[in-house]
């Protein structure tokens, strides 16, 4: 039985895990395509696992997430030979009893053994895999032990935290090896222990995030920065938004984008702030971070601050962020205006509407008072109530555009109010 990864599965491990900061995933997720095609186990595992998303890989390298691949890929890699195939497969709940007897090794122990001489040898995926057997209790299939197998509670429990602790030591070495989510198991057995087995050790999670950021990881780079920003070390945090900005963490972008707009911890620049955003509405930026960039550059570019004043390009943003449900007031407040003037889109005086009067829900805005006003007065994709739209308009207070749209309205001496 081979043992020991091939030399692809080897390099492709370099490029995906152990060193992000090459730029090389692309590369190395091809070295795995043609390495299981040419009926490579390994391969096909790590290939699997490079398909769940960033959960178990950098973000960064932009794979796809392909949930029905993975079931194939992992069944393929166990009738392929791979004993980290098997205990991947047990891991994920894959391992039914045909995808067992499929496998070429006389039990789970002899695949436990073939992948722990490789985590022994310093391969840091083995190590993470080998962990999460203790960290999950998956020892006790691999041995074949359940309660039974002990005369006594004290003794199984015995057992059992004998077992559980010894992932403390293989996810160390994981997460220092070059596996950056080793680091989360690892937090949370420090942070959470295990039931009445393992108690508790918050303290040495502490360290954990500028362990990481210090070893390079963009995640924990970001991780650490946002703990430095919860912590008022601003000046520290924007160095590792930075340096996670320049090794590609998605998130770092719109950090570091909100922190020049605003002007926080650095010198206002707008400009600066929307090539951050720009940066962040990259297709492997594809949860609220990237949300964040398409609604902050949208409303930029509405207002023409620190890029062009662009409409349509506002309005694409803007749309897509509503669409998301996730537009905050000040994208719903554009959105609108972009409705009511034909700014972008045609003009839907029932859009505009719906989106001000949100707006008007949660802050007081003098030009969506103003623009309320004008539909309401003027009958624009509603009936007409100049006795609402003037209560808008005297709303918008000192803005120019409503001082002057109310001089079109007055009172009668019965208090009704009519266009002069």
């Amino acid at each position: 039985m081979k043992r020991g990864f091939s030399n692809e599965v080897k390099q492709a491990l370099n490029d995906i895990y152990y060193n992000v900061g090459t730029r090389k995933g692309a590369e190395g997720f091809a070295l795995l395509e043609q390495a299981s095609a040419a009926g490579d186990g390994d391969a096909s595992c790590i290939l699997a696992r490079c398909l769940c998303g960033k959960q178990y890989v950098w973000p960064g390298h932009g794979f796809p997430v392909d949930d029905a691949r993975v079931e194939q890929l992992l069944h393929k890699s166990v009738e392929q030979g791979s004993a980290l195939g098997v205990l991947v497969c047990m891991r994920t709940g894959e391992l039914t009893p045909a995808l067992q007897r499929k496998m070429p090794f006389s039990s789970l122990q002899e695949a436990f053994d073939i992948v722990l001489e490789m985590a022994e040898a310093g391969d840091a995926f083995c190590q993470y895999t080998i962990g999460n057997t203790y960290f999950w209790w998956d020892f006790m299939e691999i041995q074949g032990k359940d309660r039974s197998s002990f005369s006594s509670d004290a003794k199984f429990k015995a057992y059992l935290k004998e077992n559980i602790s010894k992932c403390e030591d293989w996810f160390q070495k994981a997460f220092r090896g070059g596996i950056f989510f080793a680091g989360n198991n690892l937090d949370h057995y420090y942070t959470q222990g295990d039931e009445d087995i393992i108690a508790p050790h918050p303290k040495k999670a502490k360290e954990l995030n500028k362990i990481g950021a210090e070893m390079g990881y963009p995640t924990y780079q970001h991780f650490y920065a946002d703990e430095l920003m919860d912590k008022g070390k601003v000046a520290e945090a924007i160095h590792w938004y930075q340096l996670g900005s320049e090794n590609g963490q998605p998130e770092c972008w719109l950090h570091l984008g909100e922190l020049y707009e605003k002007g926080k911890g650095v010198p206002q620049d707008l400009a600066t702030a929307a090539q951050y955003y720009e940066k962040g509405l990259t297709p492997i930026n594809c949860d609220s971070h990237r949300l964040g960039c398409v609604e902050n550059l949208g409303i930029l570019y509405y207002h023409g601050q620190g890029v062009p004043q662009d409409f349509d390009k506002a309005f694409s943003l803007l749309n897509e962020v509503m669409l998301a449900d996730y537009a905050g007031t000040a994208a719903k407040f554009c959105l609108g205006m972009c409705y009511f003037y034909g700014r972008g889109t045609q003009t839907d005086y029932r859009q505009a509407r719906k989106l001000l009067e949100s707006v008007l829900t949660a802050e007081n805005i003098p030009e969506a008072n103003y623009a309320l006003g004008v539909m309401y007065c003027q009958s624009l994709g509603i009936q007409e109530d100049i006795a609402k739209g003037v209560e808008y308009l005297k709303n918008a207070k000192n803005y120019p555009a409503a001082k002057e749209e109310l001089q079109k309205y007055k009172r009668t001496l019965f208090g009704k109010w009519v266009r002069r």
